[in-house]
């Protein structure tokens, strides 16, 4: 589960924030957010990608994403309203 935030969309360019939560084989959670910068080619591919990444662990009662796969309920907090 992943809850992203444009921050700038410029020509072939996209800067957003991210954060997501997952879990290892041992059923150990953790959250991992930061940013990313992303460039596309004049196919639509990526050509560029630079990110950021931080992973927190996390108790099962800290988790903020309860959402079956997929994507994210429009009535979903933002990032910015979970605090993240």
């Amino acid at each position: 589960m992943i809850a992203l935030l444009c921050l700038c969309v410029r020509d072939n360019r996209i800067a957003v924030r991210f954060a997501y939560e997952w879990h290892d084989d041992s059923g150990n959670w953790f959250r991992s957010y930061g940013n990313e910068n992303w460039e596309f080619d004049e196919e639509g591919l990526m050509r560029w990608r630079i990110a950021s990444i931080n992973d927190l662990p996390i108790k099962d009662s800290e988790r903020k994403y309860h959402w079956l796969l997929g994507r994210r309920p429009d009535d979903h907090p933002s990032l910015t309203s979970l605090g993240l």
